[in-house]
């Protein structure tokens, strides 16, 4: 008998506020989150760090930052070319490639900091099930290599691989950049899921977008696909910092309704995290062409 094929939902960010912490954990206890991407130099991860240990259900992995409002974990003079010189990182994905653009950055700079980051939430205890970035940056090509070369160095067998169903330039550049991440994955034998949706619905996940969603994977069947969410208490006032128009507490609210695991149990898939992909399920990016798929 063919085993269902595979949904992880994972949750972005845990570790970078309270609220934010906190509703991923509510996601995961009362609703369907599988999975959470630990940003390591979130303000709110020792608060939090006991409570995720005491969750052994829900796959953790490492939100490798090297851009956003929270502060690295090394030094200014240990990785120069990563930030300002008040010793902080680029705070968008525009403004880190406006910086390496012209090959500032330093990947050894990259690379040094990524280490300290998947060191602390491994010295916390948790088993790491994957990789990925914050705002996505392992698409391009400096920082996926060093994450990649990270994953084996570590023995860390899984990266996410975004992909993004549009005919805009945006969709198109990251469809070619996601199907460059998967070829240097598929190079060092770091599987994937097959599809993902994330960057398209990042912080206004709904009930009807989630149907549309699911409706969607019912009739393609790629055999494993992560879809990425942001929950969130809509009481968080550390929040404010990040003006991103996301909606955290409505997709707090989606899901955890009832509605939401009753679609999934509808659409054929079973619900796990990356430590349930194995090189067979994962290695094969068996939804087709990225771009000339839409939702």
């Amino acid at each position: 008998m063919k085993a269902e094929p595979l949904l992880i939902v994972n949750a972005d960010d845990f570790g970078m506020t309270a609220g934010i912490s906190a509703g991923i954990l509510a996601a995961h206890h009362g609703g369907i989150v599988t999975s959470t991407s630990v940003l390591a130099n979130g303000r709110a991860l020792a608060e939090f760090a006991g409570q995720l240990r005491d969750t052994p259900q829900l796959g953790v992995g490492v939100h490798l930052a090297a851009v956003g409002e929270d502060p690295p974990l090394l030094s200014a003079a240990e990785i120069p070319t990563l930030v300002d010189r008040h010793g902080q990182f680029p705070s968008t994905w525009r403004a880190f490639l406006f910086r390496g653009t012209p090959g500032r950055i330093d990947p050894n700079d990259l690379a040094r900091e990524f280490l300290a980051q998947l060191e602390r939430v491994q010295a916390l205890g948790f088993p790491i099930t994957h990789l990925d970035a914050h705002q996505h940056l392992q698409l391009w090509p400096l920082v996926r290599d060093v994450m990649l070369e990270l994953a084996t160095e570590t023995g860390i067998g899984a990266v996410r691989a975004p992909r993004y169903r549009s005919a805009t330039p945006i969709g198109l550049g990251v469809s070619a950049l996601g199907r460059s991440l998967t070829r240097a994955a598929d190079q060092r034998r770091i599987i994937y899921t097959a599809d993902s949706v994330g960057i398209e619905i990042a912080g206004h996940l709904d009930l009807p977008t989630l149907e549309r969603v699911l409706t969607d994977l019912s009739v393609r069947r790629p055999t494993s696909f992560e879809l990425t969410v942001h929950p969130g208490l809509a009481e968080d006032p550390r929040r404010a910092q990040y003006q991103w128009g996301y909606e955290w507490d409505q997709e707090l609210t989606t899901l955890t309704s009832p509605d939401a695991a009753a679609m999934v149990a509808r659409s054929g898939y079973r619900l796990g995290t990356y430590a349930d992909l194995t090189a067979t399920t994962a290695a094969v990016t068996d939804a087709g062409p990225i771009a000339e798929r839409p939702l």
